[in-house]
């Protein structure tokens, strides 16, 4: 049997917010590091910040690492930076798929409840989940994840810009154009009504699949989804393929919400949106 060619990615994710006037403080909690799971291994990350202030780190509920720290002194800007080292490997073979009632009694009193119901951003109308049930029938739950997907995609555009960071599922749908966080929204929200236990996956994906080693690519953060059909499998609505050793995992959760890279509050004057940089280099 041969060994699955692995890869290693540097990533570098940078977030820059400027105050209209100097804040007088702020709590911050940031989640942009990569987890080790099979098949993905975090080989080296730090989290740095600007103004130098102590963090500390711990685990979510939901299984994510989050960098808490605090700035009690007032600031005009604030700097975060976080750097990793990530070596991750093709994915196996799905599981063989189970049948729709064999899920059912797995989510029954489970964990699998916690990703099986909607949530404020993943809500949609009964008259979109029969549209996704009239899709998918006579298909298995891996079958079923790649149709609704196709449904989202055909009916989303990916157009950056075209909605917002508290954008919801319905109205990416109805607008027909959202980034990569809607049609991840949109495809849990559908595979949830029905009756796929489905989470929301927070991370990065190379833009580059035959990268050049050593050469820095700019890109940004994504979003794709893992549906539970015998065990957790990936999925990129969004690009239309399961999700692979381009892909780095940072958290999960039942929504955006879950897995936000950076949430805070502070004392001062709203400055405007942060800029935010995300940077790849391949190194083996």
């Amino acid at each position: 049997m041969s060994t699955p060619v692995t890869r290693r990615l540097r990533i570098r994710h940078t977030t820059r917010v400027s105050y209209a006037q100097a804040a007088v403080s702020s709590h911050n909690e940031v989640r942009m590091t990569p987890l080790t799971l099979p098949g993905q291994t975090t080989l080296d990350a730090r989290v740095t910040v600007n103004p130098t202030t102590p963090t500390w780190s711990y685990w979510d509920y939901w299984g994510t690492q989050v960098t808490g720290f605090d700035l009690m002194e007032p600031h005009e800007n604030l700097t975060i930076t976080a750097s990793s080292l990530v070596e991750t490997a093709p994915p196996g073979p799905p599981v063989p798929a189970p049948t729709w009632a064999e899920v059912a009694r797995a989510t029954a009193n489970s964990r699998l409840l916690e990703y099986a119901s909607p949530t404020s951003r993943t809500t949609v109308t009964r008259e979109l989940v029969r549209r996704a049930r009239s899709a998918s029938t006579g298909l298995d739950p891996h079958e079923t994840a790649v149709a609704v997907s196709a449904m989202v995609t055909d009916q989303v555009a990916y157009l950056p810009g075209a909605t917002g960071v508290n954008t919801g599922a319905m109205e990416a749908w109805e607008q027909g154009a959202g980034v990569c966080q809607d049609i991840a929204h949109l495809t849990a929200a559908l595979l949830r009504g029905l009756g796929l236990p489905t989470r929301y996956v927070s991370g990065y994906l190379h833009p580059e699949r035959e990268a050049e080693l050593h050469r820095p690519v700019a890109g940004q953060s994504h979003a794709w989804i893992e549906y539970w059909a015998g065990d957790w499998t990936g999925y990129d609505p969004t690009n239309s393929t399961r999700a692979d050793e381009s892909h780095v995992v940072v958290g999960r959760g039942r929504d955006y919400d879950d897995v936000t890279p950076h949430k805070g509050i502070y004392r001062g004057v709203a400055g405007g949106p942060p800029e935010v940089t995300v940077e790849f280099t391949r190194v083996a």
